[in-house]
């Protein structure tokens, strides 16, 4: 069966399943375009490994939000590389794991000074961030940095604060993830399998540096850990071996790396942009000042921070791929995008919540695309800037563009977004 033929019977199937929407949904209706990089993907989605999670919402009259998924080659247990977007739930952890801590009544808060130390190679510490105007790291800067610049290194002082127990742990009990992993750091070398499950010492100091609240070093044992069935995650046929300076032709052993599938990528993201949709038992522990800190840190662009101003390397859509990542212009004010991407190793992935203040719309669309054509890995010859991108842009303005036409009974109030 080709991949046309797929996606109509994809179509008919869930509208069976969503007779009470407003209107039969279509993927063969919804996914038309001229772009010539979208067509070329939509020739040969199997090659790409494209995997989509278009939601939509309807308000009722309270304000109140109903979710309708639409599901496009979705299989929850094919491994795929999430590179960044593991960012995303580690940051509403970090929260969560701060807001725990401040039940217990410690005196600190998301701005208080944080420094990691080092016990062990490779670990390293931190005393200084010379991004921030105060020059010292802070968890709600290091926030900050994973969303606006996707920064590897906030991510991993994140991940050094959760501790990998506690970050799969926690997101399994809150029933985000339900097949899905976070087990490393990103983008750092010298890391083995064995060496991600120790995490640094770290403390939180006040202004004169007496300490707030001190966490020792911790091993997150194997016994501690419940990671999912996966399936292909011997990928491609090669790979570049940095030690070697050679490229090793056998398939790239994915085996012990991250993994978020596309479905619990975006249920983290729902429950910070609808937690009343969700049971307490079910949402993060954030105050409501985290959530509007939150809608600011995902929703910035580059430029809005001091360290990035005026760098032209650093434009609106840099990490907002749907819509916007394939060109370099300005995006219009009345259009919100709080999302995050991920690009390595020829994988792209974005995960957005989008609204449109001028004409209400507002969906949710999670989308993974697979390019590297020559099946080598690690060797940075990835098309991304050729397929993936444009690819992931042309389907949030098609969607974008379905939404603008759906009908809804009524227009939503969008100012929590925007405080």
């Amino acid at each position: 069966m080709d991949m046309k033929r797929i996606i109509v019977v994809c179509s008919l199937f869930l509208a069976s399943c969503s007779s009470d929407t407003h209107e039969v949904f279509s993927w063969d209706g919804l996914l038309q375009s001229d772009n010539e990089a979208f067509n070329l993907v939509m020739a040969d989605l199997a090659k790409y490994q494209v995997q989509i999670n278009y939601t939509q919402i309807d308000r009722d009259e309270y304000g109140k939000a109903k979710l309708s998924s639409q599901e496009l080659l979705i299989d929850t247990q094919r491994y795929f590389y999430p590179a960044s977007t593991v960012k995303m739930p580690a940051a509403f952890m970090a929260l969560h794991k701060m807001n725990k801590l401040i039940d217990e009544e410690y005196a600190l808060d998301r701005d208080s000074i944080m420094l990691h130390d080092s016990i062990r190679p490779p670990q390293s510490y931190v005393r200084i961030d010379t991004t921030h105007a105060s020059g010292l790291p802070s968890l709600a800067h290091y926030i900050n940095k994973v969303f606006v610049v996707s920064d590897n290194d906030a991510y991993n002082r994140l991940y050094e604060f959760c501790g990998q127990a506690y970050l799969n742990k926690s997101l399994q009990d809150l029933g985000v993830f339900d097949n899905s992993r976070i087990r490393t750091r990103v983008g750092i070398s010298g890391f083995s399998t064995e060496d991600n499950r120790y995490t640094n010492p770290v403390k939180f100091v006040d202004q004169k540096g007496h300490i707030l609240v001190r966490q020792e070093e911790e091993y997150n044992s194997a016994d501690d850990l419940i990671f999912p069935y996966l399936t292909n995650t011997s990928k491609g046929k090669g790979y570049y071996d940095d030690d070697l300076d050679s490229i090793i032709m056998k398939p790239f052993d994915m085996s012990e790396k991250n993994f978020i599938n596309v479905k619990d990528l975006e249920a983290s993201l729902q429950r910070v942009i609808l937690p009343e949709n969700f049971s307490e038992e079910q949402r993060f522990k954030l105050r409501d000042e985290d959530y509007q800190f939150l809608y600011q840190a995902m929703s910035k662009y580059p430029n809005d921070y001091d360290f990035l101003k005026d760098n032209p390397d650093f434009y609106d859509g840099y990490v907002k791929f749907f819509m916007y990542g394939d060109t370099k212009e300005d995006i219009p004010d009345h259009i919100h995008i709080f999302n995050k991407v991920g690009f390595a190793y020829g994988t792209l992935t974005d995960c957005a919540y989008i609204f449109d203040t001028d004409t209400g719309v507002e969906f949710f669309l999670t989308a993974t695309i697979y390019v590297n054509d020559n099946q080598i890995f690690n060797d940075g010859k990835y098309e991304y800037d050729e397929i993936g991108i444009p690819f992931l842009a042309e389907l949030g303005r098609l969607v974008y563009q379905y939404e603008v036409k759906r009908k809804r009974e009524y227009r939503v109030d969008f100012s929590k977004y925007l405080k």
